[in-house]
């Protein structure tokens, strides 16, 4: 398991500002389908039906959005991939 300090540092990335909806979706799943459970993929989506609809998707999903920036104009999102249950296989930091 992961420790939760570790940095989000991306071990992919996709642009999807050229796609269209449905497929940008589409595309995030493919990606994220590339890497395991914990790690991180970056995703960069337009304003507008891009970030209204995919990041509510990426929750239903059961991925955690671990942040968004808007960086020249594009929505940069860190997302962790988790699985249906909610879990992301990271270890909580321990209670001091």
């Amino acid at each position: 398991m992961t420790d939760l300090r570790a940095e989000l540092v991306p071990v992919r990335s996709a642009d999807l500002t050229g796609v269209v909806c449905p497929m940008t979706f589409v595309r995030f799943k493919l990606e994220i389908e590339k890497i395991a459970l914990g790690q991180v993929l970056e995703i960069l989506l337009r304003e507008g039906e891009q970030m209204q609809n995919v990041p509510r998707s990426i929750k239903a999903e059961g991925h955690h959005i671990e942040s968004v920036k808007l960086e020249a104009g594009k929505h940069r999102l860190l997302v962790r991939k988790g699985d249906k249950t909610g879990s992301v296989g990271i270890s909580p930091l321990p209670i001091r």
